[in-house]
């Protein structure tokens, strides 16, 4: 692949990301790794997704970190992976519209199949989430301080950097 082809498909699927990830922060799925992905890939050609990969970073790891602090957090976080499998599942089956559904039939499980695949894979992503945030995080508060540390200095080296001009 040529450097102008490989940076086309690289920006297109940062932009991608990106979008997705805003999306994800509203509907159920990984949001900030999404954010985070398109930044990361955008960080290669503009400086403003450069400047904001490490926050965005930072504030995942501390969603990640926040969702294991509890056996409930755990639980919840657990128990929305597994409706998510059972909404993909569903919408993979694609079942006839019930009876008592009052819109028309094309308004029943809209997307079809993709959007059953979509859900199982976000499923997945985020059991995957959960699992590394448990084993990073849970029962570990000196990995929570030393993020919260370091969340604490980069937004001190932002806030001195915009004092005097810099980006």
């Amino acid at each position: 692949m040529t450097g102008a082809a490989r940076r086309i498909v690289l920006e297109g699927l940062g932009w991608l990301l990106l979008l997705l990830g805003v999306a994800m922060i509203f509907l159920p799925g990984p949001g900030l790794l999404g954010i985070f992905g398109g930044l990361a890939l955008l960080s290669q050609q503009y400086d403003w997704a450069e400047r904001r990969v490490e926050p965005v970073r930072l504030r995942a790891l501390k969603g990640a970190a926040e969702g294991v602090e509890s056996w409930p957090r755990i639980i919840a976080s657990c128990l929305g992976a597994l409706a998510l499998v059972a909404c993909g599942v569903l919408w993979i089956a694609d079942p006839p519209a019930p009876g008592w559904w009052p819109l028309s039939d094309s308004w029943w499980l809209p997307g079809g199949m993709w959007t059953g695949i979509t859900q199982v894979g976000s499923a997945v992503i985020a059991a995957a989430l959960i699992v590394y945030s448990y084993r990073r995080f849970h029962g570990k508060p000196e990995a929570l301080e030393a993020l919260t540390r370091e969340i604490e200095t980069a937004d001190h080296d932002r806030e001195d950097r915009e004092r005097h001009g810099q980006r």
